[in-house]
């Protein structure tokens, strides 16, 4: 493990370098790796452990559309693919994989399966944190741990496929045999992990259900609204308002970001593009300042799991979330989006 400064905080980060991959598959050369669900994570984490070497087998509801996705990837009914139940029975570390809501629907089934010595697996602490809810609480004679990479499950594979990987946080919540922690950094080289930073379930989900609903998709989707309304309030064409909003943002400084930093980006865009940046980030970050502190404690205080469970075991949720996403779908905004991708070079 390395110590590695960030802004005069120490942290702990596990690279590819100090734990390589020959060294994850020696740790994990006597499993079996069984991915509970083949929905956002499962894919690109059973994919890219396959293609590690490791032997893995996926479990998932026979007949789903996602049962037919994992033959289509490959994976082979009675030998790589089995009905959920029977993967876990199968597997010896179990990689727990379906939805949050979907976690706390099968743990009765599950919860026989985990075994003395077997080790459980999360991407999410979302159960573990917010067991008073969920009813996740696992054997004592078990390994409980989390690797949680920092994208979706399409990135997880896609960078494996570039060579890049993705990052993530791992935790160790339960050590019952005593190589918990060794086998936590192998999973998480295995799936493809950039490097690896220290954390807790507790941190990683109220850090992942924050950015989920602030910067990352819902503070975004907020203000790409709010900027395209307020264009096209003015008469800016559809066109001139995507472009200005959501277009040159994803097409080019947002690459510039990822590439070296903000710092970076701001060095190298027009004088007038500087000046406006930070004449007006203090007024973003003071206006959204509350909003977020308001997030931060719906999410600690268990509200926002409680919210997501709610609606997701709703049995016409999936009709009122199409709904919903349709909303989206048909706005203006997003109807301008296609139009002008569709423009793009590569897509002529």
């Amino acid at each position: 493990m390395t110590k590695m400064n960030f802004g005069g905080v120490e942290e702990t980060v596990v690279t590819r370098e100090e734990f390589p991959l020959e060294k994850a598959q020696e740790v994990l050369k006597n499993e079996t790796v069984a991915v509970l669900g083949y929905g956002v994570q499962g894919p690109g984490q059973a994919l890219n452990m396959k293609d590690n070497g490791i032997n893995v087998i996926v479990g998932q509801r026979k007949g789903s559309k996602t049962w037919e996705k994992a033959i289509k990837d490959g994976w082979v009914a009675g030998e790589t693919l089995f009905e959920l139940e029977e993967a876990a029975e199968r597997g010896t570390i179990i990689l727990y994989l379906l939805s949050d809501a979907g976690q706390k629907a099968f743990w009765p089934k599950l919860k026989p399966h985990l075994t003395k010595g077997k080790s459980l697996y999360f991407s999410h602490g979302f159960s573990i944190t917010y067991r008073d809810q969920t009813g996740v609480v696992p054997p004592e004679d078990i390994d409980v741990m989390l690797v949680a990479p920092k994208g979706s499950g399409l990135t997880v594979r896609r960078n494996f496929v570039d060579g890049s990987g993705i990052n993530s946080s791992y935790a160790v919540h339960q050590d019952a045999t005593g190589n918990a922690e060794e086998k936590c950094k192998a999973l998480g080289i295995a799936v493809g992990s950039g490097y690896l930073f220290e954390t807790t379930f507790e941190r990683e989900v109220c850090s992942d259900l924050t950015g989920e609903r602030g910067i990352l998709v819902g503070a975004l989707e907020g203000l790409f609204e709010a900027q395209y309304n307020e264009l096209r309030k003015h008469n800016h064409s559809p066109s001139e308002a995507f472009n200005e909003t959501v277009e040159e943002l994803t097409q080019s400084l947002i690459r510039l970001v990822g590439e070296k930093g903000m710092d970076w980006m701001l060095a190298n865009i027009s004088t007038t593009a500087q000046r406006g940046a930070l004449d007006w980030k203090d007024k973003f970050r003071d206006a959204t300042a509350p909003v977020f502190e308001e997030l931060y404690k719906s999410v600690e205080s268990g509200e926002e799991a409680r919210r997501t469970l709610e609606k997701n075991s709703d049995a016409e949720y999936r009709i009122k979330l199409e709904e919903e996403l349709d909303e989206i779908r048909n706005m203006e905004l997003w109807q301008a989006g296609k139009k002008v991708r569709s423009l793009r070079p590569e897509n002529q």
